[in-house]
């Protein structure tokens, strides 16, 4: 009976210790295959920003503007009249590579833009306007929200204004100017504008005095 009772005590021991190690090996595994899923379900998302914001553009970061503005118009470089314009712009911009110039007073991003603009004279005379054209423009890492921006571009527009000043249908238009950003939020900005504007045909047909002004703008950009 004694020899009994110790084998039946020697195998609870034997089955208790077995138990425990089984439940120690089981429960890591059983863990990781709970876990692991649920943090891949959600992502991180990605920033716009290459080390924070304000500190430059990752490489390939896309945007998508929208502004509305006036242009004053100046009678001068062989112009006769002072054209005054309301417009909209749709534009789509993309980083094109890291930040540059590290260290430097101008660190910043070079952004390649394609703007489609849109409106009508409103003096001297009411006539219709639409234009396209491809833009280069920098933009300065300053470590906070505010990012402010140097641009030029150059495309075609089609217009009803004419004689003194412009020729007929088709213009090349000549644009330059500075602005800012302002991040209300990580990757959405209220951007403000201002550029000078020129309209003329390059001598293609004639009258080419050409129309000047300068122009603001004001909208907002989404980052993405």
């Amino acid at each position: 009976m004694k020899n009994r009772k110790s084998i039946l005590m020697a195998l609870s021991v034997i089955a208790a210790t077995l138990s425990d190690e089984a439940k120690a090996q089981f429960s890591p595994h059983l863990t990781n295959s709970i876990s692991n899923p649920e943090a891949n379900l959600v992502p991180e998302p990605k920033s716009i920003w290459e080390h924070g914001i304000g500190e430059g553009f990752r490489s390939g970061v896309e945007s998508v503007g929208v502004s509305v503005g006036a242009n004053y118009g100046v009678a001068m470089l062989g112009g006769r009249e002072s054209h005054h314009l309301a417009l909209v712009s749709l534009s789509y911009g993309r980083m094109l590579g890291p930040v540059q110039g590290e260290g430097r007073w101008y660190r910043g991003n070079w952004e390649l833009r394609g703007e489609l603009f849109s409106g009508a004279e409103f003096s001297p005379d009411t006539e219709w306007f639409v234009g396209l054209a491809p833009h280069l423009r920098y933009n300065f890492a300053t470590g906070t929200r505010w990012i402010p921006f140097a641009d030029v571009g150059a495309g075609v527009t089609a217009t009803g204004i004419g004689p003194p000043d412009l020729s007929g249908i088709f213009e090349f238009n000549l644009q330059a100017g500075v602005g800012i950003h302002w991040f209300m939020k990580d990757n959405v900005a209220l951007t403000m504008e201002a550029r000078y504007m020129h309209w003329s045909c390059a001598g293609i047909s004639d009258p080419n005095r050409g129309l000047n002004g300068v122009t603001g703008m004001f909208g907002v950009t989404w980052f993405f």
